[in-house]
């Protein structure tokens, strides 16, 4: 399917899907899963969405993480099956739970948007900032500019700094977009601090370190 970009409220929310980039590290140690993973990609990507859906549906019972996040994808899209916010966070969730920076993420943006949810910018700051420290760059942007806003966290330029700091470090090339937005809202950030503030946050942007997803 490749990756989408979503803006939602201005500059500030992004949302990457993609039925092959999520969780592509985890092993497919039984064959016929992977064959049925890479069928339902397959008729995804010709627009068989239903088909696409028919696949995955009882791989996300059975408790596989690509088919549970893919299958909340969907029904967060409604293709292939009625769009059901609901359904999408209760498959996100199940994903999230298990420390997958995508799905965290994922989760965060429906709390931040109020979808299948109501708005809570407290659960939205919980899921980015989770996907935040392992690295997602789209969930360091996020968690940025809920510091400088001031949603769901006492306001703070120097974290949000930092964190659109680390962003624009992480995206990658064919992100280049997304990453000049990154840029461009550090700089106005840091043209509300004072120097020694400034120092600050990239102080804490250079010593940060992932942490490794959970499973």
């Amino acid at each position: 399917m490749g990756v989408k970009v979503r803006e939602c409220k201005g500059i500030y929310r992004y949302l990457t899907v993609g039925l092959l980039i999520i969780l592509f590290h985890i092993s497919l140690a039984i064959p016929t899963i992977a064959d049925q993973l890479k069928d339902a990609d397959a008729a995804y990507l010709r627009g068989d969405y239903a088909t696409a859906f028919d696949l995955l549906k009882p791989l996300a019972e059975q408790g596989n993480p690509l088919a549970q996040h893919n299958l909340g994808l969907m029904y967060e899209e409604g293709r292939g099956v009625p769009q059901d916010y609901a359904e999408a966070m209760k498959w996100y969730r199940r994903v999230a739970e298990q420390g997958i920076s995508q799905a965290q993420f994922n989760l965060g943006l429906m709390y931040d948007l109020g979808r299948g949810v109501p708005q809570d910018y407290a659960e939205a700051m919980k899921w980015y900032r989770r996907a935040a420290e392992q690295g997602l760059a789209s969930a360091q942007h996020n968690l940025g500019a809920m510091y400088e806003r001031g949603e769901g966290v006492p306001q703070d330029y120097v974290m949000a700094h930092m964190w659109y700091n680390l962003a624009a470090s992480r995206y990658s090339a064919s992100e280049e977009e997304k990453r000049e937005k990154a840029l461009k809202n550090r700089d106005l950030v840091a043209s509300l601090m004072t120097p020694a503030q400034v120092a600050e946050a990239q102080r804490l942007a250079r010593e940060w370190k992932p942490k490794k997803e959970v499973r």
